[in-house]
């Protein structure tokens, strides 16, 4: 695994000037160079402290993920406070689809954060002086509108933020292209992330997963606000896009309501959304990883953010989820209360069906968590959660072992006969070989997202290969 930041340690540039807070709406420069060093190899990660991957808790956030009837969990989330500067939190899920995508989601969740770092930090050395000064007045305007001062300001943050998101969403598919131990061709991820800061809060996302706002209203009731868009093949913008690269947008019989995306010259791979990392079969022809990127600034009206896989948002609404958060018995079990309504909705709605992977990130506005005690009622040990340096061995995305914090699970511990089906993958994967016929994988992790008998026949081709 590379290097995906920038190893320059310096503190100030050469000129001795530091950089204005306000700039760009971040106001980190500078102040954390020493911490880079930690984030310049993968294998480093589990050890930073303030970032949590697995089932657990932060200072002020929650995060829970449990593992469907599909197969392996296909699921990645991570909570990283501290992100560049100590009012910065970065909060992300991934949900993976395909036979690697829990590989990719992997990937995804460890190497995302560190481009988007890498890209503040070479902007810093690129900009300079400008840099800098961005924000300051011009000391010739005799009179300043701070109404419109405020306004410029806001629009270089948005601007700037925006032009991250989209250089390191296209760096992190670029690198999943060229990736020697994840085969991504037919496997991909969704991803919805948000950097927050002070009252800023900027989002980017691709696919179906989802961030929603709990926010209250005139009446002090507590109203559910969709932060972003489910990019999937029916939403007509989508459609039109696929349709123009020669890519087929239609649902099947027996799923009327699902529209997929298709090749032009085959019934494969049927995948259930418009913008993905990976899936680079289906990359010509229209399925694309450029984020949809937004700004909001926070008030004390908002109370908290959740981020959620479609497992959860396939049962439950976005009012629905608002509700069970507000009402969960602690701050620190709201996400896994949130999975648990999930799990039981599955049974309801839909007992013939296998409920799909749930992933939940809960970010509390306010700062605040329970007690440790309250925490500990829970089932979890915040000890090994906030220490982040001692745990189970893990595999990571390319199938090494990397250390995960030790924390119980529900219902999430894969069987003896999974974990077998596991390695397989893994060491397919490893060896970058293609699956032997008759080789035991749980293709069932696919139902929902790819069309299983349609994806297992796919053939390799080439851009040379004639279409109709």
């Amino acid at each position: 695994m590379g290097c995906c930041v920038s190893t320059s340690s310096e503190s100030t540039r050469s000129n001795g000037e530091k950089v204005s807070p306000g700039c760009f709406g971040i106001g980190m420069f500078g102040r954390k160079r020493a911490f880079y060093s930690h984030t310049r190899a993968l294998q480093h990660l589990s050890s930073i402290p303030n970032r949590i991957f697995t089932n657990g808790r932060s200072r002020s956030s929650c995060i829970f993920t449990q593992q469907g009837r599909k197969g392996i969990n296909q699921d990645a989330m991570i909570v990283w406070e501290d992100f560049m500067a100590e009012d910065v939190t970065f909060c992300g899920v991934f949900d993976g689809h395909g036979p690697h995508g829990h590989m990719v989601a992997r990937k995804v969740r460890d190497a995302l954060p560190l481009k988007l770092l890498s890209f503040l930090e070479s902007s810093e050395s690129k900009h300079g002086r400008s840099t800098a000064n961005c924000c300051k007045r011009n000391p010739k305007l005799d009179v300043v509108d701070p109404e419109k001062e405020e306004d410029l300001t806001e629009d270089k943050a948005g601007s700037f933020w925006r032009d991250a998101f989209l250089k390191s969403y296209k760096a992190m598919d670029k690198e999943l292209r060229s990736h020697p131990n994840i085969d991504c061709f037919c496997s991909g991820s969704t991803a919805v992330t948000m950097v927050k800061q002070g009252s800023n809060l900027f989002m980017g996302s691709i696919g179906d997963s989802r961030a929603i706002l709990a926010s209250k209203d005139s009446n002090d009731m507590m109203v559910a606000i969709q932060l972003t868009v489910d990019l999937k093949p029916d939403l007509p913008k989508e459609a039109e896009r696929i349709k123009r690269c020669k890519g087929r947008v239609f649902a099947l019989q027996d799923e009327p309501e699902v529209q997929r995306v298709w090749l032009p010259f085959d019934n494969a791979p049927g995948l259930a959304m418009a913008r993905a990392f990976g899936d680079f079969c289906l990359k010509e022809y229209g399925v694309i990883s450029i984020p949809e990127v937004s700004h909001r600034v926070l008030t004390d009206r908002d109370k908290f953010i959740v981020l959620a896989s479609d497992g959860v948002w396939d049962v439950l609404s976005n009012e629905e989820v608002v509700e069970i958060v507000s009402g969960a018995p602690s701050r620190s079990s709201a996400a896994r209360t949130v999975v648990e309504s999930a799990a039981r909705e599955w049974k309801t709605k839909y007992p013939t069906s296998k409920m799909d992977d749930c992933a939940v990130v809960c970010l509390f506005l306010d700062g605040k968590m329970d007690s440790e005690s309250d925490y500990e009622e829970q089932g979890f040990s915040s000890a090994t959660i906030q220490s982040n340096h001692s745990g189970n061995v893990a595999e990571s995305d390319d199938g090494q072992n990397i250390i995960e914090p030790s924390l119980q699970r529900n219902c999430t511990v894969r069987s003896a006969e999974e974990n077998e089906a596991y390695k397989i993958i893994v060491a397919d994967t490893q060896t970058n070989e293609e699956p032997v016929e008759g080789e035991t994988q749980n293709w069932s992790g696919l139902e929902g997202v790819t069309r299983v008998n349609s994806l297992v026949q796919l053939p390799r081709f080439s851009g040379e290969r004639q279409r109709p």
